[in-house]
Formats: C-alpha cells, structure tokens, sequence
C-alpha cells in the first residue's frame, strides 16, 4: 500500500509549525498537538520514528533543525513514506541552494506549499525529480548567503519530460564516441561444511552499465537465461540453441526498463539514464559454479601444539586467475607461536582477529596452493575447555568469471541517426560470505 498520508508537518526543535499541509479529511487539525505531547516533551524522539497515537500513526524524521512529520490514518507503507521524505528534502535543497533547514522553510513557504501540492496528491507521492519539477515550477527560492549556487541548467523539451515518458533522460545529448560498458558484478556466498559437502550456496549479482550515447536510443539485452532463451525461440519458431541456461530469481529492474515488453517477449528492453546506473539485480540458487574449493586438516596434539594444513584449489579455467586472494585461518586465542611453510603467497599470524592470514595476490586457475602451519599454544592451569573452531573464511575477486554461468548473448543499440556504438562488457565475481567448516 503506498503512503496514504492525511498530513504532513514541518517542525522546528520547539515544537513550533513551520509549515503544514492537510491532504485528507479523516484526521483533525490539532494531530500535530498529539505529536508534540506524546512525543517531544517526553523526550522520545531518538527511540523509534514510528509512532502510534490513538487511531493514527506518525513517522517523522529529523532534518538539521526541522522535524518532518507525516500523519496517517490507515495501514502505510512506512518505507515509502521516509522514502518520500528524504527525496522532498532533496528536492527542496535543489530550490534552495543546497540548504534545508527553518531558516530556508521560513524564507521560501510559498514555494513549498506550491511543491507540496505536486509532489503530493490526496496523500499518494507523486513525480520527486527536481529535472522535472523545474521545467514548470520556475520560481527560484530564497538562497542562503552560505549555500552554493546552482548549475542546473534548464532541461529542453519539456513536453516529453513532464508527460513520463522519459523521465530519466533528457534529449539533445550529444558524444563524439557512442559507447556502453556493461559490468556483470555477483558476489558468492557458501557455507561448506568441514567434509566437502555444500550446506549453502547462493550468487547474488547486479548488472551495471554507464551509457555515453547521443540522441534518444533504444537498447536490447540478450542473457542466456532459460525463460528468455525459451520465449525467443517460440516466437522465431525454431529449437533453442544448445547451451548452458540458468534460472534467475528474485530480478528487479531499474525504473527505464519496459516491463510490459519484457513480459510478453522476455527481453531488457530499454531507453538508459546518461552516465552510470544500475540495471537490475538478481539472485541464483542452483547451479552455482564455485570458483575454489578448500579443503583443511586441523588436528590438536596435545594442549600446547597444533598443525594446521589447508589446500586451496581453483576451480576455475587455467587461463583466468582471481585477484586479492586472502584466506582467514582461525586459531585459538592461547596462541603463542606460529611456523609457516606455503607454496604460493605469504601468510602471517594476526593476534588481533587470532587468524592466520594467508595472502595471495595473483591466483592462477587450475591450481592447488598449500599452506602448512604448526601452531604452540600457552599452557594453562585451569581445566580445558574445548575450542569451537570458527569457519574458515575466505575474500576474492576473480575477474572475467561468473558463478552462475550468466552470459551476455547480445546487446544492441537502436537510434534514429544510426551512428555506430562501441560495447564493452566484463565479468567480475567476488566473495560475500564465503565459509568454510574445519
């Protein structure tokens, strides 16, 4: 459900109403006492910004000296609400030279009450983008002598941008080299358990793109994802290629995509943002390619000695290798000494984190590093208690590499003057919480 608000108040410290704004009939005039009783001059402020009093709730918000305050009568969407929030106050600074504060409501309360009303409409949040609000909210607010002058410079073709169309990009933008970078960037988390066997898996990524194109184009992506691959080769009615496939789950896209073409054909259709934007995000469950595989040998002699062996291997191509490669070794807190002896990088105990760190900075694939370690423990006088042996851990980007097997198929460019593009595309995979039980 979104916002629903019934009203929103502009306070100072005191408690004083800087500005305020009724946009339903179902709560009174005076709510804003409530707040100022039941919450202010309590001093509760700092526990929770959402508050139950009587039938209505309120979610407020500190900004420099000004408290903001939206007032709802029914169930809302708490997140669109402070969302909402804090995207009015940087459209306000936009109007004010940057500043936000009562100096600045007090100075400029025509101008608010005239954005209130757009950006608000019987309590439901409306368009936020300050490109669009100035085309024909012209008016320039009052500036502090302190705050920065703006270089917003006036978007042409207003028709188009007020109307949604287009709302993230303006025309006119002209390059004397049209090209596209597109970054696959997942990040891996596993949970193994000390016999090999995989508790947890799951890839998290997200597909970044800065676009430096002219005019209005219109791109298509290709992935090698199953559902796309199978409705592309019902509508060109011949038999899918033979291929790895994968199944993406959890995808939200950024706002330019089409949604309604991606539906019906199963294809990123869309007009991109000027510059570097986010283009989706996705999560993979099944079929994940883990890019290494460690396998430890701890073993406890005694109280005052332990021998620590750990074999890491590379799973992936011979022709690829990972950067920035450290492994997290632990060992208990009595430790006293340590030896090493590895066959690539170098390693060292961190009294600190009681880790033996293992670094290696270029990691070829196809490979199976060692690290032997013989650890000597304090003795103490006091009964033993046994050591839960934390999980190995693990930090790695291995670029051109991704663990789920997604793939760029095709990425086109499509624009009424047919200039030529330059696309560029790399694949990066890191490590999110990469564990290994010992």
């Amino acid at each position: 459900m979104p916002v629903a608000a019934s009203a929103i108040y502009f306070l100072n410290l005191r408690g004083d109403v800087l500005i305020n704004r009724l946009y339903r009939d179902d709560v009174g005039g005076n709510m804003v006492d409530a707040f100022r009783v039941h919450i202010m001059q309590t001093k509760e402020l700092g526990t929770c910004p959402v508050r139950q009093i009587g039938g209505c709730s309120f979610f407020y918000m500190r900004i420099s000296n000004v408290y903001i305050v939206i007032v709802v009568s029914s169930n809302a969407n708490v997140a669109c609400a402070f969302k909402f929030v804090v995207e009015a106050v940087t459209l306000f600074k936009s109007y004010f030279g940057g500043a936000f504060d009562e100096d600045a409501i007090r100075n400029n309360f025509v101008l608010i009450y005239e954005l209130l009303d757009e950006i608000m409409d019987f309590g439901y949040p409306q368009n936020l983008s300050p490109e669009i609000l100035k085309l024909y909210i012209t008016q320039e607010g009052v500036r502090s002598p302190f705050s920065s002058k703006a270089s917003d410079k006036p978007v042409p073709n207003a028709t188009l941008q007020v109307t949604g169309a287009v709302g993230w990009r303006r025309e006119g933008l002209v390059y004397k080299k049209n090209e596209v970078f597109l970054d696959i960037v997942e990040s891996v988390n596993l949970l193994m358990s000390s016999k090999g066997s995989v508790l947890r898996c799951d890839v998290t990524g997200k597909i970044l793109m800065k676009c430096f194109l002219s005019g209005m184009p219109d791109l298509k992506l290709g992935l090698n994802d199953k559902i796309g691959l199978e409705k592309e080769s019902q509508l060109k009615s011949r038999p899918a290629k033979s291929g790895k496939t994968i199944e993406l789950d959890d995808v939200t896209f950024h706002q330019c995509v089409n949604l309604t073409r991606f539906n019906s054909e199963k294809t990123v259709s869309f007009v991109p943002p000027d510059g570097e934007f986010e283009l989706m995000k996705y999560r993979i469950t099944e079929g994940v390619n883990l890019p290494f595989r460690v396998l430890p040998t701890i073993k406890e002699l005694g109280r005052t000695r332990m021998e620590v062996n750990v074999k890491v291997k590379s799973v992936f191509g011979a022709k690829m290798f990972a950067l920035g490669v450290v492994i997290k070794i632990p060992v208990p807190k009595q430790t006293a000494k340590t030896s090493f002896q590895v066959t690539s990088g170098r390693a060292k105990y961190s009294p600190s984190t009681d880790c033996l760190i293992w670094k290696i900075r270029k990691f070829p694939g196809q490979t199976e590093p060692t690290l032997s370690a013989e650890v000597e423990l304090i003795s103490t006088m006091t009964e033993k208690k046994s050591w839960t042996r934390p999980p190995i851990q693990m930090e790695f980007q291995v670029p051109m590499f991704t663990a789920s097997g997604l793939r760029v198929r095709f990425l086109k460019v499509w624009e009424k003057s047919g200039y030529n593009t330059v696309e560029w595309v790399r694949y990066i995979t890191k490590a999110g919480s990469y564990e290994i039980r010992c």
